[in-house]
């Protein structure tokens, strides 16, 4: 079979599932200021505590998804990568049911006024339009939300959580938060929610070395040190560092030049290395090695293998005749306790890129 064509395998719910886990905050601050738009949703400290509470229920929520992922049935794309529907349709339902609704008065349930995708609509010729999540998909994630604790009364009409009240304050605010204060929602973001993206409720910017401290945080301890060191070192050096998050998360490390700040793509573009975290590859440091010429004697002493990948440099890998890897990013290199060997080598070779 041509090298273009294999045959896509589908990853695995469990893949999936583990992969947005490790997007989780896994520490949040009780001490950060909220934006004024929250004020009269709750009192700061619960706000902070319910956040807290909804991180702790995604946890729930993956772990269930991994050892019992039949509720979520999969769909190849077009790209290859592999779609969950589930995925979108019990985000948007949980953005609704907080979003839509009004807590209690003793914030003990969320009180449902109207949840737009599970509602059938009529269009400007009278024709009855089917809810954008199908009845099937609504019953499906209602069963997998009560298995993870919510009590639904009436026809979806009050919600509660039991086990811990407080999330539903947290639910509240972060869907909030997603509907009116991120730039848009589409494609993968819309699993906005399911990362527990608390900073949007904060009153003051994030310093990105935080974030992306959060993103390393299942790694090894001294690669995570590794990653930080460097993001330290090249940041201090005059790169700026960007987040995106698309089909992956990547932090990214560009020289800026000119007087005009370029935008995001254009800095993307100019990017010297970033490090990524995504389902295909897991965590790894792409480098996009423009200058080797200049420092040939400096690359012979590196280890073989290391010489190999940037005398193959990067490029689209379909063009070279090769099943995609993803070389258009860069040369891969895994981000695990093996870059540690060679973690001299590394900054030798960023010094001279930078």
């Amino acid at each position: 079979m041509n090298a273009h064509h294999e045959p896509t395998t589908p990853k695995p719910i469990a893949d999936i599932a583990m992969y947005k886990r490790n997007l989780i905050p896994a520490n949040i601050s009780h001490k950060y200021a909220l934006k004024p738009i929250f004020a009269s949703i709750a009192p700061e400290n619960d706000i902070r505590n319910g956040v807290i509470a909804f991180r702790n229920f995604l946890y729930l929520f993956f772990d269930r998804l991994i050892s019992d992922g039949q509720f979520a049935k999969p769909k190849i794309m077009q790209n290859g990568m592999t779609d969950y529907p589930f995925f979108h349709s019990i985000t948007n339902m949980l953005v609704e049911m907080g979003y839509y609704s009004r807590l209690s008065q003793n914030s003990n349930s969320l009180l449902i006024t109207e949840m737009p995708s599970c509602t059938a609509t009529i269009d400007n010729n009278g024709k009855k339009k089917p809810p954008k999540i199908s009845l099937s998909g609504q019953k499906e994630c209602l069963q997998f939300l009560t298995l993870c604790g919510f009590v639904f009364i009436g026809n979806v009409t009050e919600i509660q959580y039991p086990s811990n009240p407080q999330l539903l304050v947290g639910l509240k605010v972060l869907s909030i938060a997603d509907m009116e204060l991120r730039p848009e929602r589409r494609g993968w973001n819309d699993n906005n929610l399911l990362r527990c993206d608390y900073r949007l409720l904060k009153s003051d910017d994030t310093d990105i070395l935080d974030i992306l401290k959060d993103i390393l945080h299942p790694l090894p301890q001294n690669v995570q040190e590794f990653a930080i060191n460097l993001h330290k070192r090249y940041t201090n050096a005059g790169l700026t560092c960007t987040q995106t998050i698309l089909a992956d998360t990547s932090f990214f490390y560009a020289k800026l030049t000119g007087r005009k700040y370029p935008s995001v793509r254009d800095m993307y573009a100019q990017r010297v290395f970033e490090f990524s975290y995504s389902l295909k590859f897991g965590y790894s440091l792409f480098v996009r090695a423009k200058k080797t010429e200049k420092y040939a004697d400096i690359i012979a002493t590196f280890p073989q293998f290391l010489q190999d990948k940037i005398t193959n440099g990067y490029g689209c890998d379909r063009k070279r005749g090769e099943r995609c890897q993803g070389s258009c990013q860069g040369i891969r290199i895994p981000l695990d306790e093996t870059i540690l060997d060679i973690s001299n080598h590394i900054i030798a070779w960023l010094d001279y890129e930078k």
